[in-house]
């Protein structure tokens, strides 16, 4: 299933993102406050328990978080979506999939892996841009090798064949995007799209 934002200030980012005369300190922050906004969509659904709690006046009866969190950013542009997570949640591990696009092929050439413990746990891969999907599918395939099974990925931006390359490989994850763009160009980029998000990024 395909969730996509709807969010005043989700869309107000994404319209600065996508300009190109932003510059990589505002990119950076308008990343931040996206993923945010995206984290706390994709967590929507997070199993609670019951806690006693003695406030100033009387004790109650209260929820609390009783499902940890791992987060799985794809490197390296996964990396400008993993502080909104780490700050919203008190009991998170991060784990790295390191997957490099050749820009002459788009195939995704893995490089890095280094991964938490799984069981038990809900997993959010996180990837800025989701366009042809074979990262995200092999970033998944990876995760559930190893043991992983309540999975969901989170990304800024979406094309609708990356969507149905990961609903036909992974039909049981949920996609949260902030925006779901309209296709691929022949060079396997975003229309309309925000460029390279990692150049963008880090200013490279």
């Amino acid at each position: 299933m395909l969730h996509v934002l709807n969010h005043p200030l989700g869309a107000h980012c994404i319209t600065h993102l996508r300009d190109q005369t932003t510059k990589p300190a505002l990119f950076r922050t308008l990343a931040y406050q996206v993923s945010l906004l995206l984290a706390l969509e994709a967590t929507r659904d997070l199993p609670t328990r019951t806690l006693g709690v003695q406030t100033p006046l009387e004790l109650i009866s209260s929820q609390v978080l009783a499902q940890p969190l791992v987060v799985v950013p794809i490197l390296r542009a996964g990396l400008g979506m993993v502080q909104p997570f780490t700050d919203l949640f008190p009991d998170v591990s991060v784990g790295y999939i390191g997957l490099e696009r050749d820009h002459t092929t788009a195939v995704a050439r893995s490089y890095y892996c280094k991964l938490p413990a799984l069981n038990g746990r809900r997993i959010l891969v996180i990837d800025p841009m989701l366009a042809t999907g074979g990262s995200a599918v092999q970033a998944l395939s990876v995760i559930k090798e190893r043991g992983g099974q309540e999975l969901r990925l989170v990304c800024i931006v979406s094309a609708p064949e990356g969507v149905a390359a990961v609903h036909a490989a992974h039909p049981d994850v949920p996609i949260f995007t902030a925006a779901h763009d309209r296709e691929l160009n022949s060079r396997k980029y975003i229309l309309p799209g925000l460029g390279d998000f990692g150049d963008r990024l880090y200013g490279t």
